[in-house]
């Protein structure tokens, strides 16, 4: 699976900015698909999951109530949606695919995870 995020960019806090990650290659179906984020100086971080089925999400702490994750599996599309942003939100955001295919599990791990994105800028400005 390839995976290309775009989206990003530079906004001002309380802004919203939607993030998307196109699928190509084996097919998007299947897979649990994630978003993470790296800060410079911070690790990777976790950020959302979502079940191949589209019917079970997984957020950080530090996303829930803001980050909406979706998915259509038509367009082969990862999708999340990012409201109420801070300046603690700043990072480069990653799509990835899970290693196994049709997993009931939605892992927070990035090794989980074996198929990732160049990853998109987001800044966000106080």
């Amino acid at each position: 699976v390839q995976l290309q995020a775009s989206g990003g960019g530079t906004v001002q806090a309380g802004d919203s900015l939607s993030l998307s990650c196109a699928a190509s290659g084996r097919t998007f179906s299947g897979y649990n698909m994630g978003w993470f984020r790296q800060a410079p100086g911070n690790e990777r971080e976790f950020v959302a999951a979502i079940k191949w089925s589209g019917d079970s999400t997984h957020y950080a702490d530090s996303a829930k109530g803001r980050f909406t994750i979706s998915r259509d599996s038509a367009k082969s599309t990862l999708y999340l949606q990012m409201n109420g942003l801070k300046p603690e939100d700043t990072a480069l955001y990653y799509c990835a695919a899970d290693r196994l295919r049709y997993s009931y599990v939605l892992r927070t791990t990035g090794v989980s995870y074996d198929y990732w994105g160049r990853g998109t800028q987001v800044t966000v400005s106080s």
